[in-house]
């Protein structure tokens, strides 16, 4: 093939796929007839002068789960594909992807235990309306009253018995509390036992995870000393309903993690369906310190954080 039609294909191919210019606009400003544009523009892919590649994002996150699975000995996991790493971006498709999720597994007579926080109430907002017979609602642990920041506790709670036209159990107490006689006190009540049984013995936890930042809901509340703040800023990388721990999953504050009502930790690990619904460039080692510690088997994340975490050690 001469050099001069070579080089008509190559400026036909770059105004084309580069350029976007029409097959008209490309014949009048190369001076050649419409057919021949398309007839180059054939000739550049057989040729190898244009190599066409599409990438499926839905393709690569089913990849990516595939390998998350493997790697973190779960159960499932769903890669969700978000335009961008952003916290408040990643939130919103995170809870459509789990409601969507949580409404296709969901059958008569389970029992759904959900902590909150933002993400959680993304995942409320999406649900879908669902009667299923004998379905039960649960909180999993206290909430927190003194924040400048929502945590929609009781929004949550109420959204998912709509969605499931059933009764809920709402836990009205505070995450943490002074000392652990106190805590102890609370949880002998008849009523508070019911509601913290039924979320020990839920088959469906649904929860998120937090980090031990400044501006995190439990460090802004006045449930913790300066101490305790001091604490797990040094060893903690996350908490998930209220009990921090560190980068292997492990406990890291003993002593506030007893003055903490709501579900232990390790009493996630029993769930036929535990679900971690979590992402985000501040979420990456909490989600991996909340794996190494097996408190979720159901994974639902964004593939940013998803590719972070596959390159865990």
């Amino acid at each position: 093939m001469e050099k001069e039609k070579i080089e008509k294909i190559v400026e036909a191919a770059r105004l084309y796929y580069q350029l976007d210019y029409s097959q008209q606009d490309i014949a009048q400003k190369l001076g050649i007839s419409r057919p021949t544009v398309s007839r180059f523009l054939k000739q550049a892919k057989e040729k190898g002068i244009v190599e066409i590649k599409i990438n499926d994002p839905t393709e690569n996150g089913e990849i990516l789960a595939i390998q998350l699975k493997e790697k973190y000995q779960l159960h499932d996991v769903v890669v969700v594909s978000t335009p961008v790493f952003e916290s408040t971006v990643i939130k919103k498709y995170l809870g459509e992807t789990a409601a969507e999720y949580l409404a296709e597994t969901v059958k008569e007579k389970d029992v759904i235990a959900t902590s909150w926080g933002t993400t959680i109430y993304e995942v409320a907002k999406s649900l879908k309306p669902k009667p299923i017979k004998d379905v039960t609602i649960v909180q999993l642990n206290g909430g927190v009253s003194h924040s400048e920041t929502k945590t929609y506790a009781t929004e949550i709670i109420h959204l998912f018995g709509e969605a499931f036209h059933t009764h809920t159990l709402v836990l009205p107490l505070p995450a943490i509390v002074d000392h652990v006689v106190v805590k102890q006190a609370v949880e002998a009540d008849r009523h508070i036992r019911k509601v913290l049984e039924k979320g020990y013995n839920s088959n469906i936890a649904i929860f998120s995870i937090g980090t031990p930042v400044v501006e995190s809901v439990l460090l802004q509340a006045e449930y913790l000393s300066k101490e305790d703040i001091e604490i797990l800023q040094t060893k903690a990388v996350g908490e998930i309903c209220s009990r921090f721990f560190d980068s292997i999953g492990q406990i890291c504050h003993e002593e506030l993690n007893n003055r903490t009502i709501g579900i232990e930790l390790a009493d996630l690990r029993k769930k036929e369906k535990s679900i971690l619904v979590a992402g985000g460039p501040n979420k990456v080692e909490a989600i991996y310190g909340a794996l190494s510690g097996s408190y979720a088997n159901i994974l639902i994340t964004d593939q940013f954080t998803g590719s972070a975490l596959l390159e865990k050690d």
